[in-house]
């Protein structure tokens, strides 16, 4: 009997010279190793990475696209670096986007099952282990919070903000991280990490109240930690 074939779409393929390119710049930035306005500096980055200008040129092109590099006419390409102005209208657009989202969803039907993605999500930011992880289980959170409502346009105006705030929320969350370490050592700072600020959103989508959730997330705290509060 011949061998089954394997199934074409379960294949994965390997990763592109500029997926990894791209993968390794965000890792940088959302790390805080590129901080918001440091040049990038191409001939060094070929050479610490081992590949010509083309790869990391196509890469720096997919990081503009995400709001986490920013281009300079005649003087090459930066790091994004938002204005605070810049973070709270971003901001105050997602928190529009999701409360539409609440107030069109619920009630749900089915909390236990429906709230599975965001309880998925969350769980996933509790475990992971790097900020590029980090990053993407906390977009991926509140990216489900919005489809409760099933709205595909609700999706797709959701998605470019939230990749626009990468940089300001991988900033606030290494924040969080290291005020909540220095409370458990014994020193100043806030116990009240990003994992518990979300289980509250968690816990009010679970009154399946609409009203309680709204206020959930403007009550949410995310600009605490960037000094914008």
């Amino acid at each position: 009997m011949a061998a089954p074939t394997e199934d074409p779409s379960r294949l994965v393929l390997p990763a592109t010279l500029v997926e990894v390119t791209g993968h390794r710049l965000r890792d940088a930035i959302l790390s805080g190793e590129l901080a918001p306005g440091d040049k990038i500096v191409e001939e060094q980055l070929c050479a610490d990475f081992g590949i010509s200008r083309a790869p990391l040129r196509e890469a720096l092109r997919l990081l503009a696209q995400q709001g986490l590099v920013e281009h300079l006419p005649r003087r090459g390409s930066r790091v994004a670096d938002w204005s605070p102005t810049d973070i709270l209208q971003l901001f105050a657009l997602r928190n529009v986007l999701e409360r539409h989202a609440i107030e069109t969803a619920l009630p749900l039907p089915d909390p236990q099952h429906d709230l599975e993605p965001v309880r998925a999500a969350l769980e996933r930011m509790d475990v992971s282990a790097d900020a590029l992880d980090r990053d993407d289980a906390h977009r991926a959170f509140h990216a489900a919070v919005v489809s409760l409502a099933n709205n595909r346009q609700l999706d797709i105006a959701l998605e470019p903000i939230l990749l626009k705030l990468q940089l300001p929320m991988a900033k606030n969350l290494r924040e969080e991280a290291r005020q909540h370490a220095d409370s458990e050592n014994g020193h100043n700072g806030s116990a009240h990490d990003g994992i518990e600020r979300h289980k509250a959103i968690l816990s009010a989508l679970e009154t399946n109240d609409p009203g309680v959730v709204v206020d959930a997330i403007r009550d949410h705290g995310h600009l605490d930690y960037l000094g914008l509060s």
